[in-house]
């Protein structure tokens, strides 16, 4: 899920970066994000691998350093956000965070750098719940109730191989994979494959009306608080789409899984379950 955090946040610069009029600083800083984003994509994600980047990063604002604009905020913004997200560098990051503050006031990023300060503190704990959320580790269980008022718990379904997706009506990548799930819940339901959603949708009758427009099948957590969603918090959900594949004891397989992968990872649960219960 750390990846796909550094994506967004790395998007975001970029999606910035080109509403901006087209500086020297802009261009070489999406230049610059781009390729962050190709190192960290393929594995590269220590201070030692992207140390000629973050010479980038410093040569760039001191080239502009005159100059108290947006575009060029935007570059320490960026450097920011990679020790934040690609390193976990809190102290670091805080401190790029405040120079910002103090050698930008007057720019969006500024504005946006008190929001991301207050942030850190719930992405850290994210985080730590997150290392524990690992392949093989028990998945921690919780006890709420579904859309239609029912018991739900991750533990009521076991001895079926169930995915927990937390999603949302307003998440494109999320609708985008939707046909994907939908094809693996028709195929592999009646085998024994479960799906528990847990919706970060704010309204309720819309999230209905979606799920009902989809023919999703499986059952819907839902409390209204969207990317506040006290599940979400417990489990140390960020972004979304995120799921977990369980087992059919309750056991993490895998997380974040789409596309092929995700089929064949519940066809092969689904056969060892199969053969745990053979007579």
């Amino acid at each position: 899920m750390k990846m796909q955090l550094v994506a967004v946040l790395l998007a975001a610069v970029l999606v910035r970066a080109a509403a901006a009029e087209m500086s020297d600083a802009t261009v070489k800083l999406k230049e610059l994000a781009a390729r962050v984003e190709t190192q960290v994509k393929d594995g590269k994600k220590s201070e030692k691998d992207l140390a000629d980047e973050l010479k980038e990063f410093e040569a760039l604002l001191a080239k502009h350093k005159e100059e108290k604009t947006d575009d060029v905020a935007e570059v320490l913004w960026a450097e920011a956000m990679v020790y934040l997200q690609v390193f976990e560098n809190t102290e670091k990051g805080v401190e790029l965070l405040k120079r910002l503050k103090r050698d930008f006031p007057d720019t969006r990023s500024a504005q946006s750098a008190d929001q991301m300060l207050e942030s850190i503190p719930k992405q850290e704990q994210a985080r730590r719940i997150q290392r524990e959320l690992i392949e093989g580790a028990k998945f921690p269980d919780f006890n709420e109730e579904d859309v239609a008022g029912k018991p739900l718990s991750a533990s009521s379904c076991r001895g079926k191989v169930v995915l927990v997706d937390f999603w949302a009506t307003w998440c494109a990548p999320c609708v985008g994979e939707l046909p994907n799930i939908l094809k693996i819940y028709e195929k592999h339901h009646s085998q024994g494959f479960e799906i528990i959603g847990i919706s970060l949708d704010k309204d309720e009758s819309k999230l209905t009306a979606f799920t009902r427009q989809k023919k999703m099948g499986w059952r819907q957590i839902f409390d209204g608080k969207g990317a506040g969603s006290k599940l979400a918090d417990n489990y140390g959900i960020i972004t979304i789409p995120a799921t977990f594949l369980l087992d059919a004891e309750g056991k993490i397989i895998a997380e974040d899984l789409k596309g092929n992968a995700l089929e064949e990872a519940v066809a092969k649960a689904l056969a060892r379950k199969s053969v745990l219960v053979s007579p």
